[in-house]
């Protein structure tokens, strides 16, 4: 009898420990991809904030290229030194030469 106790006992407690392994194993996964996806996101909201202070300053202290636009579509600029130029969609200056500058399309 006390043979079949301690087996049974030993039986609960290495399903116990298996289960609680197997639970923080998952949790660490579910930490893990949480701590990844907020990573993204803050980047995408780092990127889109860094995108919309340069044009601000860009509309406010250079001449906008009008009729133009940039191979992405967006807004062409014109600094001082009469060099054109775009902001990507990371925030970043983008020069640009003579043929990468195309005329815009009026939407009807």
């Amino acid at each position: 009898m006390k043979k079949r106790i301690i087996i049974g006992l030993f039986a609960l407690v290495s399903i116990l420990a298996v289960s609680n392994v197997n639970a923080q194993s998952k949790l660490k996964k579910a930490v893990d991809n949480t701590g990844k996806a907020i990573g993204k996101t803050a980047d995408k909201v780092g990127d889109k904030s860094a995108e919309l202070a340069k044009k601000g300053v860009s509309k406010v202290g250079d001449k906008t290229y009008k009729g133009k636009v940039a191979p992405d579509g967006s807004d062409v600029y014109i600094d001082k030194k009469d060099k054109k130029y775009y902001i990507n969609k990371e925030g970043k200056t983008i020069y640009l030469k003579a043929s990468q500058i195309k005329n815009k399309v009026e939407k009807k």
